[in-house]
């Protein structure tokens, strides 16, 4: 199983159901070292399947008391690549420190993650 970390539309029944087939189980922690932004999405698809042009981004800052709250999620390998195919190019793929000390997958904004590196 993957982990997923989300903090927006992936927490939709709606967006779950329609990217994944089922409603997704998982429980709550809290990303360190991000703060929550917003990026408007051009995706005619993306906007159909969550209802809104406006989404939920993270952005890196490295500070250890910026901390989102979302759901870590119990997702199978190729639900993982479904989830990719949902995300817009905006977003990034990373692996991140929790609260919990769990690691799990999170999408995060691409052009902070690309600056850092």
């Amino acid at each position: 199983m993957e982990k997923l970390f989300s903090y927006g539309t992936l927490q939709l029944e709606q967006v779950q159901i329609e990217t994944f087939g089922r409603i997704l189980t998982g429980h709550k922690d809290k990303l360190i070292g991000y703060v929550l932004s917003e990026v408007k999405i051009n995706d005619a698809e993306v906007i159909k399947t969550s209802g809104k042009d406006i989404h939920p981004i993270l952005k890196y800052t490295g500070n250890d008391t910026d901390i989102v709250d979302g759901t870590v999620f119990d997702i199978t390998p190729s639900e993982l690549s479904q989830a990719d195919e949902y995300e817009v190019d905006e977003y990034v793929r990373v692996a991140g420190q929790f609260q919990s000390g769990m690691q799990a997958w999170a999408y995060v904004c691409a052009a902070t993650e690309s600056a850092r590196t």
